[in-house]
């Protein structure tokens, strides 16, 4: 299965912080002197740059897409190209900067707020109010394009959602004797039982290119009514609740319901443990059937958990298709994005990409609901799922730092052990995030 499902890279850049200071700073000028944010009309291409969202075929199937785009009046057709995920922040700062970057492009999901802060994105206001008066606007799932919105205006637009999903394997469950998990202590009673029969009760890494585990740990902090920060956007990590929530994980590492292994697994490594009915519940992407296919049909979505204190919440990552300074025209970006938006349900109808769709429309098709598992996500987990922002809303381009920074991954892998202080872990960790968002 391709790369960014079920990790870091789809979101967050890893280097973040060194690669955004060696960058070059980019203006919200056009550095060739053809730019236009205004309306002008322009028979030049609009270059839409998209990334490997899914198997090869999704590259095709984008490309198929983009090129079928009727252009708008005065505007010139689209091009497609793929970005590969290795190095990809790299790719787009330094084309950014020489002028020979995108009009359009999906990207990591902090990406429009990196750009915007450089000077780099043009802002989607202006589209959405046209949306509001053609009624697609109202096709966005509920406070989504607000997840976009900077003091500047919208940076973007939500085309699918990455979710953390906790999931089960019901004939694990069954052959231990224990019922689905319905919050903490049922899901340490379910670790027990299925340790008895050599089954982890709670499937996790931290290995190389492995953020699973870190987004396991935030998962956590947030479904007990906590998080890394308030809900002013300041960093607070050391609560009573995260402190609560980190003590259970350190239980679940002594009893050995997780695998002292799993500190080194990779994402391969942990689908792999699925696969071969090692693992029995776990935080992984909404693709986990995919991932794990000797054992699809085995596995379900399990209800979102409650918390300690009756709190239900959920983790996720919104990624979003963004429009540049750099473009033909703003009208030519604007009219491409909304027929692309309009056309995206062809991923989903071919069963190519692992995220939640945005669109209630793609929700209610037919190729969507299909599917149990997916809709149990969309059904129970979206409407209670939040970011990295949480206790707090507002996304920033400093979350990119701490999703791909060290800090989070160190404090996971302090966690799996089991033996640190929940507190003096945590202490840790806001010093880390702290620093990475300088």
């Amino acid at each position: 299965m391709n790369r960014p499902i079920g990790s870091i890279n789809r979101r967050a850049f890893l280097g973040l912080a060194a690669a955004a200071v060696s960058a070059p700073a980019l203006t919200a000028c056009d550095v060739s002197g053809s730019s236009s944010s205004a309306g002008g009309g322009s028979s030049d291409p609009i270059k839409f740059w998209d990334q490997p969202w899914g198997p090869t075929a999704y590259n095709d199937l984008g490309k198929k897409i983009t090129e079928a785009y009727p252009p708008a009046a005065g505007s010139g057709k689209a091009t497609y190209q793929v970005i590969p995920w290795n190095n990809f922040y790299q790719t787009y700062a330094s084309a950014i900067a020489s002028g020979t970057g995108p009009a359009v492009s999906t990207g990591g999901g902090f990406q429009p707020f990196q750009f915007a802060a450089q000077g780099a994105i043009a802002y989607a206001d202006q589209m959405l109010e046209s949306w509001k008066k053609d009624g697609f606007y109202d096709d966005f799932l509920p406070g989504l394009l607000e997840t976009n919105k900077t003091d500047n205006g919208y940076a973007g637009v939500p085309w699918q959602i990455d979710a953390r999903i906790l999931w089960a394997n019901e004939k694990l469950l069954e052959q231990a004797g224990v019922a689905a998990p319905t919050d903490f202590d049922s899901l340490l009673a379910a670790g027990r039982a299925l340790k008895k029969i050599g089954v982890f009760g709670f499937g996790i890494g931290t290995g190389a290119g492995n953020n699973l585990g870190s987004h396991a740990m935030v998962a956590m902090m947030i479904m007990n009514g906590g998080g890394l920060f308030d809900p002013d956007g300041k960093t607070n990590c050391v609560t009573d609740r995260n402190i609560e929530s980190m003590d259970f994980v350190r239980q679940l590492a002594r009893e050995g319901i997780i695998d002292p292994a799993s500190i080194s697994y990779t994402i391969d490594n942990l689908n792999a443990q699925w696969s071969s009915r090692k693992v029995a519940l776990g935080f992984q992407a909404a693709a986990l059937q995919s991932q794990a296919a000797a054992v699809k049909d085995e596995l379900v979505v399990n209800s979102p958990l409650a918390g300690p204190h009756g709190d239900k919440a959920a983790l996720h990552f919104v990624n979003s298709i963004m429009m540049y300074q750099k473009t033909p025209s703003q009208q030519a970006s604007e009219a491409f994005v909304t027929y692309y938006l309009k056309n995206i349900h062809q991923y989903w109808d071919a069963a190519l990409v692992g995220g939640v769709p945005v669109l209630k429309s793609i929700i209610a098709s037919e190729g969507f609901t299909k599917s149990p598992s997916q809709v149990k996500i969309v059904k129970e987990y979206t409407p209670i799922s939040t970011t990295y922002a949480a206790r707090g809303t507002k996304l920033t381009a400093g979350l990119a730092a701490v999703d791909g920074g060290q800090a989070l991954t160190q404090f996971a892998q302090t966690m799996l052990q089991g033996k640190t202080d929940a507190k003096a872990a945590l202490t840790t960790l806001q010093r880390g995030i702290e620093e990475a968002m300088k």
